[in-house]
Formats: C-alpha cells, sequence, structure tokens
C-alpha cells in the first residue's frame, strides 16, 4: 500500500463546527436544504449544490455541478477553508456511545485501488459513479473522503496515540446525533516518514464505507494520468482522500428488514413454513434482538419470534453463503416471500441498525408493513474474507456508524 501525507484544506479552528456536515449520501436535498438555512458556511453548499437553486432543480443539471466549484471557491475567498502549508498527515476521532475510533487521514495511490490493493466489498452502480466524478472533476479536489480499514498495527496505534494525546486542532459534538468529532494534525517529519513505511508494508486495505466515492476518486485520477502527456506518477491527481481505522476499532451495526405482505399466507401459515428451515420459539411481546450468527428476530402481529437456522440449511466454508443476510434472503425472503432482487422489490425496505429495532416495530405497528427481520450483525472478519477472496456482499449488508463527516479535511488534486 502506497500513502502520502497532503496539504490539507480545512477550516480555521473556530469554524469547524459550522462548516462540516453529514455525507452528500446520506440525506436528501431537502434534508440537507433544512440544515444549511441561516449557514452559509455549510459544507452543503459544495456538495449538495442543487440547494443553491429552487426548490426541484435537478441536483444532476450541468449549472448544479458548476455551483459546487463557484461554491468551493467563494469558501476559500472567505477563509472559511485554508489550505494547510506543508504536507501532513491527521488524524480524525469520532466518538459514538462513549467508544471512540482513531482514523488516519491521507492520500491513497490510485494505482492500489486500480490494481485491487484497496479491496471493496460492494457493486458499485455506474450513474452513481458518474454523479461523483463529475463532482470530483469539477472542484479538482476530493471534497469528501472516503473510509477505509486496515489490519491494525500496533506501532501505527501507538503514533496516533500519542498524536492524539495533545492539544486537538477540532473538538465539538454534532447536535443531530450527538457523536464527537476531535481531529489533530501530524507535523513530525520523522512521525509522517514511520506512518508511510508502515502503511507501505501493509499488502491491502479495505473499503469499508463510501464505494463510490473511491470508485470516483481513483477513476478520475486514472483518467487525469491518461490524459497527460508528461505524466511522471507523483502529480497530486495519483493520489485520493481516505480516512484510515485499524479493523479492530470499527463497528458494523445490524441492517435490517421490513417487508409488506406475506405473499398470500396468514402468520400461522408463514410461521408454519419457516419450521422447515428454522426452529422458531416464540419470545413475547419484549423487543428481542439476534444475539449470535444464524439466529434471527421476527417480528409479527404484535410477537417476537427466535428464528434457529437448521444445520446444513447454509455452508460455513463459503464466505457469502455464511453470511445471514444470505440465509434469510434464500430461504425466508426468497422462498417463502417472493422476494428476488432486494434492489428494486418494491415489498422490501431495509433500516439501519442506528434507528434500532423499535423502528422495526413500529412500522409493523402501523400497518404499514406485515412483519420485520432483525439480523445479528455481519463482523470484520466476515467483510475482509468477502473482500480477501474477491466475492461482493449481497445488497443492504453493512452499517457503519459513525459516519464521517465532511469538511474537515478536502483534498487537492493539483
Amino acid at each position: 500500500m502506497k500513502i502520502k501525507p497532503f496539504r490539507g484544506i480545512r477550516p480555521p479552528k473556530a469554524l469547524a463546527k459550522q462548516v462540516s456536515s453529514r455525507p452528500y449520501d446520506v440525506l436528501n436535498s431537502d434534508e440537507a436544504r433544512a440544515e444549511a438555512t441561516g449557514n452559509e458556511m455549510s459544507l452543503y453548499h459544495i456538495i449538495k449544490p442543487e440547494i443553491n437553486f429552487p426548490v426541484g432543480t435537478d441536483e444532476h443539471d450541468e449549472k448544479v455541478y458548476g455551483a459546487a466549484r463557484e461554491q468551493f471557491d467563494l469558501f476559500r475567498k472567505n477563509g472559511w477553508l485554508v489550505q494547510d502549508s506543508e504536507e501532513q498527515y491527521y488524524v480524525y476521532a469520532q466518538t459514538m456511545n462513549g467508544r471512540t475510533q482513531y482514523g488516519l487521514v491521507v492520500a491513497a495511490w490510485v494505482e492500489d485501488y486500480m490494481e485491487g490493493r484497496i479491496k471493496k466489498h460492494e457493486l458499485t452502480r455506474r450513474d452513481k459513479e458518474e454523479d461523483r466524478m463529475k463532482h470530483v472533476r469539477v472542484n479538482n479536489a476530493n471534497v469528501e473522503p472516503v473510509f477505509f480499514a486496515y489490519p491494525n498495527n500496533a506501532e501505527l496505534d501507538a503514533i496516533v496515540a500519542r498524536v492524539a494525546a495533545g492539544e486537538p486542532e477540532y473538538d465539538f459534538v454534532s447536535e443531530l446525533d450527538g457523536f464527537g468529532h476531535t481531529f489533530w494534525v501530524i507535523s513530525d517529519k520523522a512521525d509522517i516518514a514511520r506512518i508511510t513505511e508502515l502503511v507501505g508494508e501493509m499488502p491491502a486495505m479495505y473499503i469499508a464505507d463510501g464505494h463510490h466515492r473511491s470508485a470516483a476518486a481513483a477513476l478520475v485520477g486514472n483518467e487525469k494520468k491518461l490524459q497527460n502527456p508528461n505524466h511522471k506518477g507523483d502529480e497530486e491527481y495519483n493520489y485520493f482522500l481516505a480516512v484510515c481505522f485499524p479493523d479492530d476499532q470499527l463497528h458494523i451495526m445490524d441492517y435490517n428488514r421490513v417487508v409488506k405482505d406475506l405473499n398470500g399466507m396468514n402468520a400461522a401459515q408463514f410461521l408454519e413454513a419457516l419450521k422447515e428451515d428454522f426452529n422458531v420459539e416464540k419470545k413475547g411481546t419484549e423487543i428481542y434482538s439476534p444475539e449470535d450468527l444464524h439466529v434471527f428476530a421476527l417480528y409479527l402481529q404484535g410477537e417476537w419470534y427466535k428464528l434457529t437456522a437448521k444445520a446444513g440449511r447454509y455452508d460455513d466454508n463459503d464466505p457469502i453463503g455464511v453470511l445471514d443476510v444470505t440465509i434469510s434472503s434464500n430461504l425466508i425472503l426468497d422462498k417463502l416471500l417472493g422476494i428476488k432482487d432486494l434492489r428494486s422489490d418494491k415489498r422490501i425496505d431495509f433500516v439501519g441498525g442506528i434507528r434500532g429495532l423499535g423502528e422495526l416495530k413500529r412500522r409493523v405497528d402501523s400497518g404499514e408493513m406485515e412483519m420485520a427481520l432483525a439480523l445479528y450483525p455481519v463482523t470484520m472478519k466476515q467483510l475482509i474474507d468477502i473482500a480477501d477472496t474477491g466475492n461482493i456482499m449481497p445488497p443492504k449488508t453493512t452499517w457503519f456508524e459513525p459516519k464521517l463527516r465532511s469538511g474537515l479535511i478536502i483534498h487537492e488534486l493539483v
């Protein structure tokens, strides 16, 4: 793996909270417009540039992408974003529910992505890649970071811990979710050199979150290489913005399913049909959370049930077959409910674990949905096994929380 320090573009200390925002893909245009109301320094003016136009403006209109660049230039002119004078690494820590994870902010090498050393576990959609590519091209910068995991390394941990014991550059709590965001600069030349060496010894890193941003950043970097007749390989466009966390600090949450109907069955028939592949145990009206792999929680008609997949119904030696999303998709959603394509079927919806199992109960009790299925979260080991074997996770499998805050640092491609 190859990384380098870079001259980050970032807010002055006093403005970090005002400038920073949630990532572009976790909220819609209306929500971004509402969050940015009364705050001309909000990064949403750059990453959700349609909010600078009347409601209903197409976010993919060329003038909207152009507005992103106008806003980026304005932020820099006004001193809301300022470029560091030296190439540095940075540490970005996130705190959620009393648990803190520490990420190294680096410029990652495009070739590592193109040649498969930056490993992915999700399919990307070309239209979503192109949207982000336009954003990178017009700003000539990676405005938002991607989220990587690396095999934990004791010496790197020690360097990060020493840096994080010092005075932070930014330290605030975002009101919306109560998550803490703390940021330090690594300017010591010996530390920078050693970090570069240690990461250089790693055979791979893994995309945790941000597959479309990673693809877009790498593809634009590769595009610039092909367009430059004097390409040497050390240009800034050969690198893109990533925050890299040790895999043992990351927390993957459950990603649950709610379904509109029982495919013509009544509740009793559905429960009976489940018994072919699962041991079914009624748990009562108290919310029940699955406590192990291959155990599911079903909520149906005001009652919770524990479903345990029977032996022989899955393959623990197959990195995809072992996943509970695979087991539930094959044996429940497809076999019993006739839901074959999770991406397009309108009878199913997905609920990130951050919302809690109470949200599943609410959506069923309201009559909107007929049943809910809660899954045990995927582990980092499962994710790495899948990426290492060149496999792809089924849709809606991993929910990482907390999400990276955007606007704390930007990487320019020149």
